[in-house]
C-alpha cells in the first residue's frame, strides 16, 4: 500500500484542515440548520450582467481572451476605479484573474523568495497564510485588537518589521472582522513604510461594502504608495458574482507583467463569458451596488443590535458583511461554542480561530443572508444563551 504522505509536498502536508470545513460538514448533516457561515451574497447577479453573459454565449464569444484580459474590461476597470475610488490606472497596469484569489496567489509567487517575511494582520481571510508559506516565506502575524476596532496600528506594524520583511498585507474592509481603515489610519501606515523596501498587497474585495458615513479609501491612493502597492479586487461580493470566478489585480507594470507570465502558464486566461458580463457590471451597475449595500447595512444594524441584546458582545463592524462576535463570556473556545450552537439549536457560525490565533474567543457571523433568515437565527441563538445562563 502506497504511503502518499511520503510523496506530497511537505508544506501542503503541514497545512491543517480549516475549522470552517468541520463546521460546514456538520451543518450539511444537521436537519433544519440555519447557515450563517458562508461569505456569499444571497442576491442574484443583477439581470443586466447576466444578460450580457447570455448574449456573449449566444454570439459564440467562447474563445480564449487575451491573457491579461479583454481590453474593454480592463478599460472599464480603470474607469470604475477612478470614478468610485479616485485611483488612476492604465489598462497595461491591470490583469484580469480567475477570482480575486488568483491575484493573491500570483502576487505572492512573483514577489516572494525563500526566507522572506510577510506581515499578516490577523484575524484575516484564510488564504494568505498558506499561499505565503507555499512560496517559502515566513508569516509574521500582527494581532488586531477589538479595542482598536480591529484596525492595524502603526505601532504594531513597526514592531513586526525586520530586515526580511518583503510584503505587508492590508486586508480591509476585513474578513472576518468587518473592520475598516480610514484615510488617517492609512496615512499612519504609509509613514511607517515610506523609507523601507516593503511592498503592500491590499485586498479590496469588500471595498464597495462599507457603511454609515465611511467611504473606502484605497492604500494605493495615499501619496507615494501606488508604486509599491498591488490592489486585489473582484466581482464576487459587490456584484453578487461569486460563481462567475472573476477578479483583477492592479499595480506597477513590472509586477503585473511578472504576474502575467505565471498567469499564462497556470490558467491562460479568465473565463471569457464572465469578462463580457463584467464590462456591463463595471460600466452600468453602480445603482445595483448601492441597492445591495443598503440592504446589507439594514441587516448589519439588526444583527449587531440583536447579538448585543442577547448577551453576545459585538463591536460596530463597518465593512464587508460579517460581524465578529465576542463569545468569551461563555467560557467556551470558539470551536466549542460553534459545535454546541450547531448541535443544540441548529445554527452554524464560524469559529474565530479559523482566521488565526488572534480570532480565538470570537465567532464570525455573516449577514449576507435574508432578514428573515437572520431573525430566526438570532432567536435560536437567544435560546442557546438563555440555556447557558440557566446551567451556570
Amino acid at each position: 500500500m502506497i504511503d502518499y504522505n511520503k510523496y506530497l509536498n511537505k508544506t501542503i502536508r503541514e497545512i491543517p484542515m480549516s475549522p470552517i470545513e468541520k463546521i460546514s460538514i456538520m451543518a450539511a448533516q444537521t436537519k433544519d440548520c440555519i447557515l450563517l457561515g458562508v461569505g456569499e451574497p444571497d442576491f442574484r447577479t443583477p439581470w443586466r450582467i447576466r444578460e450580457a453573459g447570455i448574449q456573449a454565449l449566444e454570439k459564440g464569444k467562447t474563445w480564449y481572451s487575451p491573457g491579461l484580459g479583454l481590453l474593454p474590461l480592463k478599460q472599464a476597470i480603470c474607469d470604475y476605479q477612478k470614478r468610485r475610488f479616485k485611483l488612476d490606472y492604465k489598462p497595461e497596469e491591470v490583469m484580469v484573474t480567475v477570482g480575486g484569489s488568483e491575484g493573491i496567489d500570483m502576487m505572492f509567487r512573483v514577489m516572494l523568495e525563500e526566507g522572506d517575511e510577510v506581515i499578516l494582520p490577523t484575524p484575516c481571510y484564510v488564504s494568505y497564510d498558506p499561499i505565503a508559506k507555499l512560496c517559502g516565506a515566513n508569516v509574521v502575524e500582527v494581532e488586531l485588537k477589538q479595542e482598536d476596532n480591529f484596525r492595524l496600528t502603526p505601532q504594531a506594524l513597526k514592531a513586526a518589521i525586520t530586515p526580511k520583511t518583503k510584503i505587508l498585507v492590508l486586508p480591509f474592509p476585513g474578513n472576518p472582522t468587518g473592520a475598516i481603515m480610514e484615510e488617517a489610519d492609512l496615512l499612519a501606515i504609509a509613514d511607517v513604510i515610506k523609507d523601507t523596501d516593503i511592498f503592500v498587497m491590499t485586498d479590496e474585495i469588500y471595498a464597495e461594502l462599507t457603511y454609515g458615513e465611511y467611504h473606502h479609501v484605497s492604500f494605493a491612493s495615499i501619496p507615494g504608495m501606488k508604486e509599491r502597492t498591488v490592489v486585489i479586487n473582484g466581482f464576487s461580493k459587490a456584484y453578487a458574482m461569486t460563481g462567475w470566478r472573476l477578479g483583477y489585480a492592479m499595480g506597477p507594470k513590472p509586477i503585473i507583467d511578472a504576474m502575467s507570465k505565471l498567469h499564462q502558464v497556470a490558467v491562460i486566461c479568465a473565463p471569457t463569458t464572465s469578462q463580457y458580463a463584467a464590462v456591463v457590471a463595471m460600466n452600468e451597475c453602480d445603482e445595483e451596488i448601492d441597492t445591495m449595500r443598503r440592504s446589507y447595512d439594514m441587516r448589519r444594524r439588526f444583527l449587531i443590535n440583536e447579538l448585543n441584546s442577547i448577551g453576545i458582545p459585538c463591536y460596530n463592524a463597518q465593512g464587508a458583511f460579517y460581524v465578529f462576535a465576542d463569545i468569551s463570556c461563555t467560557g467556551m473556545s470558539s470551536e466549542e461554542f460553534c459545535v454546541n450552537l450547531l448541535q443544540q439549536n441548529h445554527v452554524a457560525v464560524i469559529p474565530g480561530n479559523a482566521f488565526g490565533k488572534a480570532g480565538e474567543g470570537f465567532v464570525r457571523i455573516s449577514y449576507s443572508y435574508s432578514l428573515d433568515h437572520l431573525m430566526e437565527a438570532t432567536k435560536r441563538m437567544a435560546e442557546f444563551m438563555e440555556n447557558l445562563r440557566r446551567k451556570a
